[in-house]
């Protein structure tokens, strides 16, 4: 599944080039999610302004790691954002609404923790030495968010600033949950599962390289 998705981030970068083409191509901003680099995560973005007030972004966010700390963190999130600026567009404070797709391969936070494993009638299963089974649980699926986000970009000098943000969305996802020991299904389902939250989504703080 995973592999499906990361032509969505492709696509989303070319489309912002494409959905205003008369914008002159020096206005734009490339920019890099500084939180997430040290731990090997990647989030980088382009945005370029529509008029005075209003402008859009696309963004990619990559986190490739099938084990982090022994847990499993592995997603591709392509996001596109429209923003709108109360002074200048990629100046100071702002306001934007988003639209984000992912494919995740993850341990959710509620199953974090190993806990025993209950056969059918709701009885702990016993391994043959005895002992209970015990294993830790993780997803795989797609998640659709749709939210609003704000921020503050500064202006370092002409070329480099910083953009300071966080959104908070509506999150659905189908998905199927494995156990991690054997990698069988532990819901005993053989169709997706669905979920929907409002949760943060989106945050951190960009370096910022303007095109002069």
């Amino acid at each position: 599944m995973m592999h499906k998705i990361k032509p969505l981030l492709q696509v989303s970068l070319i489309l912002l080039f494409l959905i205003s083409p008369k914008i002159d191509a020096q206005k734009v901003e490339l920019k890099a999610n500084t939180l997430f680099l040290p731990i090997g995560m990647i989030n980088l973005a382009v945005e370029r302004p529509l008029n005075k007030k209003f402008s859009v972004q696309a963004e990619g966010f990559i986190s490739p790691w099938k084990s982090f700390n022994g847990k499993k963190l592995q997603f591709y999130m392509g996001t596109l954002e429209g923003r709108y600026y109360f002074d200048e567009v990629m100046k100071k404070w702002y306001v934007g609404a988003y639209g984000s797709i992912a494919a995740f391969n993850i341990q959710k936070w509620n199953y974090l923790k190993a806990s025993p494993v209950y056969d059918s009638e709701g009885n702990p299963e016993i391994l043959p030495d005895g002992n209970i089974r015990v294993t830790e649980r993780y997803q795989k699926g797609l998640a659709f968010i749709f939210g609003i986000s704000g921020g503050y970009h500064f202006i370092i000098n002409d070329k480099l600033g910083l953009d300071v943000y966080a959104g908070i969305g509506a999150t659905q996802s189908i998905y199927k949950g494995y156990l991690k020991d054997n990698n069988e299904r532990y819901d005993g389902a053989t169709a997706w599962n669905k979920s929907g939250e409002l949760i943060p989504t989106r945050g951190g703080l960009m370096l910022t390289y303007k095109f002069q």
